[in-house]
């Protein structure tokens, strides 16, 4: 079995994504095409259907490319849904504390980590052919957990939600941190740096989010571990820079 995308990060490897909204199974398929390492699905703010997300997993699974989900805030309920379908990661929005990330982590992991409702006939136990053991264990090591920090909150207690158990890394979401800042917080740059700094002290893993290539090899050089490509904004540009030949 190929190694799982946890697996894959913690060992060191450098992993290239893309932020994708439903419905878009055609992208997913071709960033499975195109050699992506996985696929972000966004149900944070694009729609939150599990039915439509199910068909996005089965189709990036048929190409061998591990999904993560971007999920609401706080929905305990969608990050069991999600799991079951067989996303290999979660991405939650908004850590304000170390509570939060602790929260996280108890809803994404089955016991004796966390509380999360144990079921093998889903997706992702192989509709009930895993054995209850070998499901159990192989996703309490496999589940790829990740937060977004997205206020100054989060990035003055930093320290404290990157020393959760089990946290595997953190997201800086650079929209909603320069929009909850004010003029007695830090500047964007030197937030984004503080929480780029407690995480590389605490061997987390650091995801960035970018818009070229150019940007994406910038991360990596800079220690991000998995740098996903908002693609909404990627392609976008593209088509502007399509619409706009000389005539």
């Amino acid at each position: 079995m190929a190694s799982s995308l946890r697996a894959r990060a913690r060992a060191g490897e450098k992993l290239l994504g893309a932020l994708l909204r439903m419905p878009s199974e055609e992208l997913v398929e071709m960033l499975a095409v195109a050699e992506f390492d996985f696929v972000l699905i966004d149900c944070e703010h694009g729609p939150a259907d599990i039915t439509a997300l199910r068909n996005h997993i089965a189709l990036a699974a048929v190409h061998g490319v591990p999904v993560i989900v971007r999920v609401g805030e706080n929905d305990r309920g969608q990050i069991l849904r999600v799991l079951d379908q067989g996303a290999e990661g979660i991405l939650a929005p908004h850590l304000d504390t170390a509570a939060d990330a602790a929260a996280l982590v108890d809803a994404s992991l089955y016991p004796p980590v966390g509380h999360r409702g144990f079921a093998t006939y889903s997706r992702a136990g192989r509709f009930g052919e895993t054995p209850p053991a070998e499901h159990l264990d192989w996703w309490l090591e496999n589940t790829l957990v990740l937060g977004m920090i997205e206020s100054p909150g989060g990035v003055r207690n930093v320290e404290g939600i990157v020393a959760t158990p089990r946290l595997d890394g953190i997201l800086v979401g650079p929209a909603d941190l320069a929009a909850s800042s004010g003029p007695d917080d830090l500047p964007l740059a030197d937030a984004i740096a503080a929480v780029h700094g407690a995480l590389a002290a605490a061997g987390s893993l650091r995801m960035d989010i970018v818009g070229t290539r150019a940007a994406a090899e910038a991360s990596f050089a800079g220690g991000a571990d998995l740098v996903i490509y908002n693609l909404a904004s990627s392609l976008m540009q593209h088509l502007r820079d399509l619409a706009s030949p000389a005539r």
